[in-house]
C-alpha cells in the first residue's frame, strides 16, 4: 500500500499546554510525520507573534478547509459540548477536557457522530496514574470502588457555579466530595484526571466514582493525586486494595502540572497512529460495541488532622447510574 504521506494534525486552544503542543509539533513533527495544518485559539491575538499566520485558524467551523486526519482539543470543555460532533465529520479528536463527557447529552453526540462519520474519539488520561490496571481490573469485574483526590493551593483552581462560592476554612479544605458527575460542571478545568478515572472504569462510571477535590494551602507549587481503588472480598474476607499518590510540579496559580504537558504529548503521538493507537489514551465506545477504535468508537489516605470541610458546597444529589462508554489508556 502507498505511505499516504504525513498525518495532518489541528490543535484547538493556544494555553500553555496548547503551545507546548504546537511547538513540538513544528519542531519535531515532520520527523515523526505529522504535519501541523492549523492552529485555533478563542482569543486569536494569544497567537500573534508566535503562530504562523498561514496555520492560524480564524473560524473553528472552517477547519474541515485543513483537512485534518486528527484535531487535538486542550481548550476548555465548553468546546467539546459546543463543537464536538461537528469536528467528527472531518477528523478523529483527541478530548484533552474529559470533564465534558460527565454530560450525558455530549457524550451521546459524539459516539452519534462517531458511528455516521466513522472517526474515533480518543480521551487523554492526563494525570490518572495505573490508568491501565484500573482498565484491566474493571473489566475483570474486580473493581468495586474507586475514589480520586485531587488536592492544591486554592489558587490553582477555576470553579463555577456553586463550587466557586465554597471557602477555604482551614489549611486543607474538602470543597467537594462525591459522584464525578456532579463534580464536572463546577470544576470542567479540575476534575478532568477524575473524568479520567470513570472513562477508565465504566463499571462506575462518571455516577460510580468519586471524585474529591481539596483546597490546600501548603500546596503552592504542586498538585497531588490520591487514587484509592478496592475490590470486592476474597476467600479471606479481605479486600484487594491498591493507593497510589502522584506530586505534580506545577507553577503556582496554574491548572496544568508539569508533567502533564509531556503526558499529552505521549497522548498525541499515541492517537495519530493510524491503525494502532498507543499508550497514554483511553478510548470510549458505546456499551454494545467490541470493535477496535474507529467507527462506533469513542478512543477514553485518611485527610490530616487539620483538614476541614466546606459548609457551602455539600453535594447531596444522586444521579442514576447509566453505562458509560470505554477502552485503553498515563499522567495530568
Amino acid at each position: 500500500m502507498a505511505n499516504r504521506g504525513p498525518r495532518r494534525v489541528g490543535v484547538v486552544g493556544y494555553g500553555r499546554l496548547g503551545q507546548s503542543l504546537v511547538s513540538r509539533l513544528l519542531a519535531q513533527g515532520p520527523e515523526l510525520g505529522l504535519e501541523l495544518v492549523f492552529v485555533w485559539n478563542r482569543d486569536p491575538g494569544r497567537m500573534a507573534g508566535s503562530v504562523p499566520p498561514s496555520l492560524q485558524l480564524q473560524n473553528l467551523a472552517a477547519l474541515g478547509e485543513r483537512h485534518p486526519d486528527l484535531v487535538v482539543e486542550v481548550a476548555h470543555p465548553k468546546i467539546i459540548h459546543e463543537s464536538g460532533a461537528q469536528i467528527l465529520r472531518h477528523a478523529n479528536l483527541l478530548v484533552g477536557s474529559p470533564s465534558a463527557l460527565g454530560d450525558q447529552t455530549t457524550e451521546r453526540q459524539l459516539l452519534e457522530a462517531s458511528n455516521h462519520w466513522n472517526h474515533a474519539v480518543f480521551v487523554a488520561r492526563g494525570a490518572l496514574w495505573g490508568t491501565e490496571d484500573i482498565r484491566r481490573l474493571d473489566a475483570a469485574g474486580g473493581l468495586q470502588s474507586l475514589r480520586v483526590t485531587m488536592a492544591t493551593h486554592p489558587d490553582g483552581f477555576r470553579l463555577e457555579g456553586p463550587l466557586a462560592e465554597a471557602h477555604s476554612t482551614g489549611c486543607r479544605t474538602v470543597l467537594y466530595e462525591g459522584p464525578v458527575r456532579g463534580l464536572c460542571p463546577f470544576a470542567p478545568r479540575n476534575s478532568n484526571t477524575m473524568a479520567a478515572a470513570a472513562l477508565a472504569a465504566p463499571s462506575l462510571g462518571f455516577d460510580g466514582v468519586i471524585g474529591v477535590l481539596v483546597a490546600d494551602l501548603s500546596l503552592t507549587d504542586m498538585h497531588v493525586v490520591d487514587v484509592e481503588l478496592s475490590g470486592p472480598p476474597g476467600p479471606t474476607g479481605r479486600s484487594f486494595a491498591v493507593h497510589t499518590h502522584r506530586e505534580n510540579p506545577a507553577e503556582p496559580g496554574a491548572v496544568t502540572g508539569s508533567a502533564t504537558v509531556t503526558a499529552f504529548w505521549r497522548s498525541l503521538l499515541g492517537a495519530a497512529r493510524p491503525r494502532s493507537p498507543g499508550p497514554g489514551l483511553l478510548c470510549l465506545q458505546s456499551p454494545a460495541a467490541s470493535s477496535p477504535p474507529g467507527r462506533g468508537s469513542i478512543s477514553a489516605e485518611k485527610p490530616p488532622p487539620s483538614e476541614t470541610r466546606s459548609s457551602d458546597w455539600p453535594p447531596t444529589t444522586t444521579i442514576p447510574v447509566l453505562p458509560c462508554p470505554t477502552s485503553p489508556g498515563s499522567p495530568f
